[in-house]
């Protein structure tokens, strides 16, 4: 009888021990399914998390400035493809899950509108200038300013230059035609009240030698955009064209010509439009013989520029010494001219 007692106990013992085992197994899985998640979710915010993409293409995304899934999902499969030394199907499938984890799609005109807070305006010292633009010179779009030799685009490019600068921004000057001057931020800066020499030291340059080599420039301005002590807010291609235009001679090598120009200005919009910066570049004109009524001064690069150009703005000589800015192209400002003048101390009104 006793021991026909004492089989109930080692039974219930038994099914104790097994009932722990079964607990400690359970409390294993729940931690090992919690490290998992973890895991997940840290693999989701990196470049690896994207279709194909290993460690070795993340140091190659990595080394050639796709850095973020916002630098990856606006690029284009093409260059992306060239770059990284992939498929053009492959980098078109990155391409697409950058995006659906941005959640690039449609927004409402409400959401815009939010957004459009975020745009600064750069002004200059002239008051018919920047009522002519609403303010100043717009962040993240680019504005093109063309006319004749001695109409002043490179001073307003100067005078952008110093006037990003009271706020705490800086610039980037890419200089094509030999035109820059730190003399003349100097005067500029020393009329703004700035310390000439901490003005120059916010400004960088770079002397662009031939087309390719401007657009390597405005592919590289995207490192010192990117660096948020330099808070650059102006961007400068001064002039867009005169390489472009030297280079490329005659009829037969204009569709060679206007597709580089339509590259390098996609580059400059994707600056301008990710980083929120001010884009100016000035651009050459030419006349047109056939032309008898009216003004035959056309800007270079025909619809590639003026496509790609937010705001276009012609300059001209006025009377007595004035200049004449008209815009004639923007996507809510109404067309009109504001007169100006250029002085040691930069631009200022009549």
């Amino acid at each position: 009888m006793a021991k026909k007692a004492k089989q109930p106990k080692e039974d219930d013992s038994m099914e104790a021990k097994e009932r722990e085992m079964e607990e400690e197994f359970e409390q294993v899985q729940e931690e090992q399914e919690e490290e998992k998640v973890e895991k997940v979710d840290v693999k989701d915010e990196s470049l690896a998390s994207l279709p194909g993409v290993g460690a070795a293409t993340v140091e190659k995304l990595e080394q050639a400035g796709y850095t973020d899934f916002l630098s990856i999902a606006v690029a284009s499969s093409a260059d992306l493809a060239e770059k990284i030394g992939m498929t053009a199907a492959a980098s078109r499938k990155i391409i697409a899950a950058a995006r659906s984890k941005l959640n690039m799609g449609f927004e409402s005109g409400e959401v815009l509108l939010e957004k459009r807070k975020n745009v600064k305006r750069i002004s200059v010292p002239s008051e018919a200038v920047n009522g002519l633009l609403a303010g100043g010179f717009e962040t993240g779009a680019i504005t093109e300013v063309f006319g004749q030799y001695g109409s002043s685009k490179t001073q307003i490019a100067h005078q952008l230059c110093v006037s990003c600068q009271p706020d705490g921004g800086s610039a980037v000057y890419i200089d094509t035609e030999n035109t820059f001057r730190p003399e003349r931020i100097v005067q500029m800066a020393t009329a703004l009240g700035l310390e000439p020499n901490e003005a120059l030291r916010k400004i960088k340059v770079a002397r662009a030698f031939n087309s390719d080599h401007q657009m390597l420039l405005a592919e590289k301005v995207e490192d010192l955009v990117k660096d948020k002590d330099a808070n650059v807010k102006v961007v400068i291609v001064d002039s867009l064209t005169a390489h472009f235009r030297a280079e490329f001679v005659g009829r037969g090598t204009l569709a060679d010509r206007q597709q580089k120009l339509n590259r390098h200005m996609h580059v400059l919009a994707k600056i301008a439009s990710n980083y929120n910066v001010c884009v100016l570049v000035t651009n050459q004109v030419m006349s047109k013989p056939d032309q008898f009524f009216g003004d035959p001064t056309e800007a270079i690069g025909g619809h590639v520029v003026g496509h790609n150009s937010t705001f276009r703005i012609y300059l001209r000589r006025g009377k007595k010494g004035s200049r004449v800015a008209k815009l004639i192209d923007s996507p809510n400002l109404p067309d009109a001219e504001a007169a100006f003048m250029i002085t040691e101390d930069g631009v200022k009104d009549l």
